[in-house]
């Protein structure tokens, strides 16, 4: 787990951390991924020399691997030594678990007891450090087939942790695993807008910043932005959304005028002043049933979807590169109208489930069949195109880049590692052995993946004393 010395340690999340030119905090401390995807959920670790190679079933360049009961997509998030994650244990039943491309829409049949837990890992041996169990009940509602009853990613700033089951409750921790506080936030139903009996579950993870927790709740019925005192969970505001249910996770953008909880939406993607709730700008013209995370970066919103348009007003699968200048109603009619506060955008070449990557000055898209293309970032120019797989495995778990590297995650548990240049050159496809949907972290080199039974970090083993 040697750092390289061609950058400093903190420098990705630095770079992560800037946007639009304005003063922000000091970044997290090196080694830290604290929500969705790292900090901000801009997936990017650089600093340190992470792997090319390895396979996890041949036990080649694994520091460890920890079972994990259950059956859940959230992904691990990483403070100093301690990972979490959070999972459901259906009670007495192996939860069915259904992955690949299709259509179907159809919910799971496992309304059974579960046991919502988070755990507590230690980085660097795996071993299980404590586990809560948050909630122990029959799910209040359904979920996809091909999703989980424990879909949202946990949160922490290091004083905090939040983990999110939904309908299942709101829960915040200490790094120790005592609990803080709790809060029921309803029934959180989420399904598409035109087919009202189908639930899919919650997917969106909460946001901590600067002792708020921020949610995007997308649902069926009085949808909403709310956010927390991460304290004792009280309310601080609260404001309604005009938009249909989805699955997207807010991000922070640090404008001029103070810190923006930037979202996705079909009908209304858009900021809000973090203090008070206001709304800064809206656009709508996404696709239904929104997933992908917004990214900041190099003074760009990037802004995805792909479901099929709900009125026409919506875009097939559009991709949108907003200025963070951007105020009031920015709605642009097509692609060559980008109008004032849109740097570009296009048609047709959206994410559904995968947040985009900025890396090095180009943008990273990749549908479920596993094609992937890359664009400048600040032109939209397409760069390069690559099918990662044969066309017949899905790809739900975002990409994450590190060390030059980018990686992706195939629903089967194939990473696919591609060279981080203008055109795509595939360096291996390395085996986890096991289905993934989840987004892997990054810390200090290693590679931390959430399988279907395990956690598994990758990594080059470090030097025994006196090498």
């Amino acid at each position: 787990m040697a750092c390289a010395r061609r950058l400093p340690i903190g420098f990705s999340l630095l770079i992560c951390s800037l946007h639009a030119g304005s003063a922000v905090a000091d970044p997290p401390a090196p080694g830290h991924w604290p929500m969705f995807r790292g900090p901000n959920a801009c997936g990017v670790a650089d600093g340190c020399e992470t792997p090319t190679e390895w396979d996890v079933p041949e036990n080649r360049s694994v520091l460890w691997k920890t079972p994990i009961p259950g059956l859940a997509h959230s992904s691990p998030i990483i403070w100093g030594d301690r990972l979490l994650v959070t999972t459901a244990v259906a009670v007495g039943l192996d939860a069915p678990l259904k992955v690949g491309l299709y259509g179907a829409g159809d919910s799971a049949d496992d309304r059974v007891e579960h046991e919502w837990k988070l755990l507590c890992l230690d980085k660097k041996s795996g071993r299980v450090l404590w586990q809560e169990t948050a909630r122990r009940g029959v799910p209040k509602v359904k979920r996809h087939t091909k999703a989980t009853h424990a879909n949202p990613t946990p949160a922490t700033d290091g004083q905090v942790v939040v983990a999110c089951f939904g309908s299942e409750g709101l829960y915040a921790y200490t790094l120790d695993g005592t609990p803080l506080w709790s809060k029921d936030l309803g029934v959180l139903d989420v399904g598409p807008h035109d087919a009202p009996e189908l639930q899919w579950g919650f997917a969106s993870s909460p946001t901590l910043h600067d002792g708020v927790v921020f949610l995007q709740a997308d649902i069926k019925t009085d949808p909403f932005l709310v956010a927390l005192d991460a304290r004792d969970g009280r309310e601080l505001w609260r404001v309604a959304r005009d938009d249909v249910p989805g699955w997207s996770t807010p991000a922070i953008l640090h404008g001029e005028d103070g810190p923006q909880i930037v979202v996705n939406g079909c009908k209304h993607m858009g900021a809000y002043d973090a203090k008070t709730g206001r709304q800064i700008w809206r656009m709508s013209g996404g696709g239904g049933i929104p997933v992908p995370t917004p990214v900041v970066a190099d003074g760009l919103l990037l802004l995805t979807s792909n479901h099929r348009p709900i009125d026409d007003r919506g875009r097939p699968q559009p991709i949108f590169a907003v200025r963070p200048s951007a105020r009031g109603d920015i709605t642009v009619a097509n692609d060559r109208d980008a109008g004032e506060h849109i740097a570009w955008a296009k048609s047709k070449l959206g994410n559904y489930m995968q947040t985009p990557l900025a890396y090095r000055g180009l943008a990273y898209f990749c549908k479920d069949n596993g094609v992937a293309r890359c664009y400048d970032l600040r032109t939209g120019e397409q760069k390069g195109e690559q099918r990662l797989g044969g066309g017949q495995t899905g790809f739900s778990a975002s990409p994450v880049a590190a060390d030059g590297k980018v990686y992706w995650t195939s629903e089967q548990g194939e990473v696919h590692v591609v060279a981080a240049e203008p055109r795509f050159r595939k360096l291996v496809v390395n085996r986890l052995g096991e289905i993934c949907m989840a987004t892997p972290a990054i810390s200090q080199g290693v590679l931390f993946f959430r399988t279907r039974h395990h956690l598994v970090a990758v990594g080059r083993p470090q030097p025994s004393a006196g090498e």
